[in-house]
């Protein structure tokens, strides 16, 4: 089935969804519900998303994505920012920017204190935790992501679809400002199907399960003389950091 909008996933059966189906679409309000916090504390942590810095390693010579990056251990319900580290994924799994250390500016402290913050990613880990049957420690990486029309169009994935090398993923919309495009796209890792869709509304999370689905974003264009999309993109890993070997 091909949708323009999402079709959302009850919060009572979301790990069952990831389990079965290799993904869940969960709207603002059920959103906020799993973090204990309401809408406006959601949107309290928006305008950091102004303050991202420009991301030098795209290797396509663009402009159009600004980002922020950290890292946090997950263990029960205490979540703990790690030390300041580079990105860092096997070519397997981004061929176009994996093999490289890429160390990103790290998520302003102000927007970490947040409660909702915190409570966000807690409440997105517990979902993970169920999902896998696990009570193991997460390592919990964080980027926040500005795609722009600077350059006339943007890319969310310049990479393509693919797979993250981790064990979940939460892809959250932060905003849209006057663009088209941006189409979210999921697909089987061992099979034919997959579903299309457009997050719109601010607070809407796609939860994946990184083994069983590959994902992208379509590019954006402006609808007036600039405009952005800003998304945060979690993810969680049972094993360590991607790269834990290779920091400097």
């Amino acid at each position: 089935m091909t949708t323009s909008n999402p079709i959302y996933t009850h919060p009572l059966h979301v790990a069952e969804a990831l389990r079965k189906d290799g993904y869940a679409v969960m709207p603002p309000q059920d959103v906020a519900a799993l973090a204990g916090v309401t809408l406006a504390e959601l949107n309290a942590l928006a305008p950091s998303w102004d303050a991202l810095e420009l991301d030098n390693y795209l290797k396509d010579g663009g402009r159009y994505r600004r980002r922020r990056h950290s890292c946090f251990v997950q263990d029960g319900a205490e979540l703990t920012q790690s030390p300041h580290r580079a990105h860092w994924q096997p070519l397997e799994y981004n061929a176009l920017h994996g093999g490289m250390n890429r160390l990103f500016e790290p998520i302003l402290p102000a927007t970490v204190a947040q409660p909702a913050w915190q409570a966000l990613v807690r409440g997105i880990g517990r979902l993970c935790s169920a999902a896998r049957r696990s009570s193991a420690p997460w390592y919990v990486e964080a980027h926040q992501f500005r795609i722009d029309t600077t350059d006339g169009i943007g890319r969310p994935t310049p990479e393509g679809a693919h797979r993250d090398g981790v064990d979940f993923v939460a892809v959250l919309l932060v905003g849209r400002e006057q663009i088209k495009g941006g189409e979210t796209r999921i697909f089987e890792a061992d099979g034919p199907n997959g579903k299309r869709f457009t997050m719109t509304e601010p607070w809407t999370m796609l939860l994946l399960d990184d083994a069983a689905v590959i994902h992208e974003s379509t590019p954006i264009q402006p609808l007036a003389e600039h405009g952005h999309r800003d998304t945060l993109v979690l993810t969680w890993r049972a094993d360590g950091f991607q790269g834990q070997e290779n920091a400097p």
